[in-house]
C-alpha cells in the first residue's frame, strides 16, 4: 500500500508541475484571464471594441476635438511656404511620406522616376520645392532627425539651396 500511495503522490506531483508549466506557456504575464472567476460568469466588456463592434487595432491615446480634427491650414505653394516631415519610427511615417509625394493631388505633382526614391517638388513655375523630407530632399539634416535637429537645419539647407540657385554657375 505504501508503494502505491507514493506513485499515485509523484503522479500527482508531476501532473501539478505539468499545469504550472502548461499555465506559465497560456498565461506568461502577471494577469491570466483563466485565472479569474469573473471569465467564467460574465465576460467584461472588450475597452478596446470600436463602436462598430469589430476589434480595434489602435487605441487611442489622445482625445483631439472635431474641431482640432477639421481644422484647415492656409498653406501657399506659389509662395514660400515649406511643409517640413517630421518621420518618427514605427508610425506609418514612410508610407505616409511616400503618399505626400506620390499621391497628393496638386497644381504641380511632384515628379518622380522609376528606380530613385527621392522624388522632385518644385512649386509651380519655380524650381524650389515646397516639401521637405526624406522623400523630396532626403535625408538632409540626418537619419531620423528629431524635432531639435530639424529646427535648426531645415532653414539652413533651404536658405544654402536659394543661395546655390542665385549664384552664378560656372
Amino acid at each position: 500500500m505504501d508503494e502505491k500511495s507514493n506513485k499515485l503522490l509523484l503522479a500527482l506531483v508531476m501532473l501539478f508541475l505539468f499545469a504550472v508549466i502548461v499555465l506559465q506557456y497560456v498565461c506568461p504575464g502577471t494577469e491570466c484571464q483563466l485565472l479569474r472567476l469573473q471569465a467564467f460568469s460574465s465576460p467584461m466588456p472588450d475597452p478596446y471594441r470600436s463602436e462598430d463592434e469589430s476589434s480595434a487595432r489602435f487605441v487611442p491615446r489622445y482625445n483631439f476635438s472635431r474641431g482640432d480634427l477639421l481644422r484647415k491650414v492656409d498653406f501657399d505653394i506659389k509662395g514660400d511656404d515649406l511643409i517640413v516631415f517630421l518621420h518618427i519610427q514605427k508610425t506609418g511615417g514612410t508610407t505616409f511620406g511616400r503618399h505626400l509625394v506620390r499621391n497628393i493631388q496638386l497644381e504641380q505633382p511632384c515628379e518622380c522616376r522609376v528606380g530613385q526614391k527621392k522624388c522632385t517638388c518644385h512649386r509651380p513655375g519655380k524650381r524650389e520645392t515646397w516639401l521637405f523630407s526624406r522623400f523630396s530632399t532626403g535625408w538632409s539634416c540626418g537619419l531620423h532627425a528629431d524635432w531639435t535637429e530639424l529646427t535648426s537645419c531645415v532653414p539652413a539647407v533651404v536658405d544654402g539651396k536659394r543661395d546655390a540657385r542665385l549664384r552664378p554657375s560656372r
